[in-house]
Parts: C-alpha cells; sequence; structure tokens
C-alpha cells in the first residue's frame, strides 16, 4: 500500500505517543486497581493535585481523609501510615500520567494549530481526541466517587465505562494515525469489514466483563483451569440466579462468562485470521492477520495463567494490556482493508 501523502514526521510522532501514555495509564490503571490503590486519594483538585505530601504533616493529612472512607473503615482498618504510602504511590502516579498525558496532547496541539502543522479534517479529529481525555478524567473521578460514599470498592459498571473509554480514545488516536499512512485498498472487501466489525465489538464485549471481573474480584471464585469441577462451563453453579444478576452482578457468573467469551474468541478470531488471510491481496492485510492469530493465542493464554496464579499482578497487567493489543491489531485489520481510508 502506498501513503496518502508524507505525514508531518512530528505530528505522527505526538499522535503515537498520545497511544504510548493511554497505555501507560491502561498499565497504572491495572496496578492501581489490583493493588487497592484506588480510593486512597479521596478528593479530586485537577490541577494542584499533582503536588504530592511533601512531609509528615501532609502525609498525616491526606491519611486522615482516607480514615474517613468506607475502604478504610470496613477493610484497611490495619493500616498505619507506612502501608497508606504504598497504595498511594500508585493511584498519585495514574492521575500524574493522566495530567502529563493532558499536557503531552495540549502543548503541541496548539504548536501544531498555530503552525499549520494541523489543519482541516486533521484539526478537527484531534479535537476530538482531546475531548475524549478530558471525559476520561471526568469518568475517572466519577468511578472513585462510588467507592467514596457508602462502599469499599468502587462500581464494576464504572470501572468498565472508564476502561472502555481508554480503549476508545487509544483505539481513536491509532485510527487518526493510521489515516496518515495508510491508504485503502483498490477495493474494499465488504465481507471482510462486516466479519472483523463483529468480531471487533464481540471483543469489546469481552473487555467489558473483564472490567467486571476486575471490579468484582471475580477471578478469584473459580482458580482452577482449564475446566471447573470437571466442567468447562458449569453453569449450573447459578442455579436459581435471576438472569440479569447472574450476568451482571454474580462473581461466578461474570467469571463464567468472561471464560465462555475467552474460549468463544479462541475459536472465532484464529478462523477469520486465517479465512481473512486467503482474502487478502495486501502484504499489509497478511501480517495482520497473522499477527491477530497468534495475538489471541498469547492473550488467551495470559488470561488462563492470570486465573491460576491467583491474579498475579505482572501477569494480570499483561493480560489487560494485551487487550488493547487485540483491539488495535483488529483496528489496523480493519483499515488495511479499506474501512475509514481513502481510496486509492
Amino acid at each position: 500500500m502506498k501513503a496518502l501523502q508524507k505525514p508531518d514526521r512530528a505530528v505522527s510522532i505526538w499522535l503515537l505517543a498520545i497511544v504510548g501514555m493511554i497505555a501507560l495509564m491502561v498499565v497504572l490503571g491495572g496496578i492501581t486497581r489490583l493493588t487497592g490503590s484506588g480510593l486512597s486519594m479521596v478528593e479530586w483538585h485537577p490541577l494542584m493535585g499533582a503536588i504530592p505530601p511533601l512531609n509528615e504533616s501532609a502525609w498525616m493529612e491526606v491519611f486522615e481523609q482516607y480514615q474517613q472512607s468506607p475502604q478504610y473503615q470496613r477493610v484497611n482498618d490495619w493500616m498505619g501510615l507506612a502501608d497508606f504510602k504504598k497504595i498511594f504511590l500508585w493511584e498519585y502516579l495514574h492521575r500524574l500520567c493522566g495530567r502529563l498525558l493532558g499536557l503531552v496532547f495540549f502543548l503541541p496541539f496548539f504548536f501544531f494549530l498555530k503552525t499549520k502543522r494541523l489543519q482541516g479534517r486533521l484539526a478537527r479529529k484531534t479535537f476530538v481526541a482531546f475531548v475524549l481525555g478530558g471525559l476520561q478524567g471526568l469518568l475517572g473521578w466519577y468511578m472513585v466517587k462510588s467507592g467514596l460514599a457508602d462502599r469499599p470498592s468502587v462500581s464494576h459498571f464504572r470501572l468498565a465505562a472508564h476502561l472502555s473509554l481508554a480503549f476508545v480514545t487509544a483505539l481513536y488516536v491509532l485510527w487518526i494515525w493510521m489515516g496518515l499512512h495508510i491508504q485503502a485498498p483498490p477495493k474494499r472487501d465488504k465481507t471482510v469489514l462486516r466479519a472483523w466489525i463483529a468480531i471487533g465489538l464481540l471483543v469489546g464485549l469481552q473487555v467489558v466483563y473483564g472490567a467486571f471481573m476486575a471490579g468484582l474480584k471475580a477471578g478469584l471464585v473459580f482458580p482452577q483451569f482449564p475446566t471447573i469441577d470437571g466442567s468447562l462451563f458449569p453453569f449450573s453453579k447459578l442455579a436459581g440466579l435471576p438472569l440479569g444478576e447472574a450476568a451482571l452482578w454474580s462473581p461466578a457468573g461474570v467469571h463464567l462468562i468472561h471464560r465462555a467469551l475467552g474460549w468463544l474468541l479462541l475459536l472465532v478470531l484464529p478462523a477469520a485470521a486465517f479465512w481473512t488471510h486467503s482474502r487478502a491481496t495486501e502484504t499489509l492485510q497478511k501480517r495482520l492477520c497473522i499477527a491477530l492469530g497468534l495475538g489471541i493465542l498469547a492473550q488467551f493464554t495470559l488470561g488462563a495463567l492470570t486465573i491460576l496464579k491467583l491474579i498475579s499482578i505482572p501477569i494480570a497487567v499483561a493480560h489487560q494490556l494485551g487487550a488493547l493489543l487485540i483491539c488495535g491489531l483488529i483496528l489496523a485489520n480493519l483499515v488495511a482493508f479499506g474501512l475509514g481510508t481513502e481510496k486509492h
């Protein structure tokens, strides 16, 4: 495939840097969640919050604020200041990375506008990314607030919304970058595009259930793999539960659905990649199909290890990052086959 035109190198690097920082945010968000650190900062100061406690008096002040939270009173009342500092660190780094991401976007954006390196549709598209980033920050605080009132943990629905918007923002910026580098093939294969859009939606549902797994700590419910009590899908364990409760509120139900979707994607995605490879006419298309087939094998393995290792933080975070990678590969595959790109 030929490039649309030679893209501005600085703009291209800038867009990739934004995607990379969002991926870092996903990693830090995963660590924050798994270490139980997300509720350690009970106030939100978008500007002044970048300054951490600098002396013992300041540390005691934020610790006393945390001691008023449901999480401390019901779960972490054993904590001293030294233990609090450890969980505070991860949430602080997560929020600091979000502020840095805002600067990495905001300052170059206006520089590129002023120097006319961003114009027209490209400028409008990147501004939408800025809006998405701002909404992500607001949604993050909305999520945290759900664990500061009557419950010692955040809503798994808000957690899923927060993670999903992070994925959407990263993929949107990646799509803008791809638009600068990839041109549509001479003929769009609409059958392939429809198939991968459907698979992308299925992967999106799996991402949501992955967030539900984290929010409900459902990964610890069935620490066996590949079977549970001799069965791949022991849905009999949900007997008596209403469908809605089993699918949305029950840790056991969420676990079983996430696991079932994982098996389904393990079957569907490599088969679709093989089928798409047979219809591909461009080298990039063929390579992306191979990457998707291998990617889902790695992602499924990470998912199994996450369960078997009782939610080991490095493996679980790699599994979450792997989901973003799979989404990125599906998007790249769609773009390579002509979705949202200009024709020769």
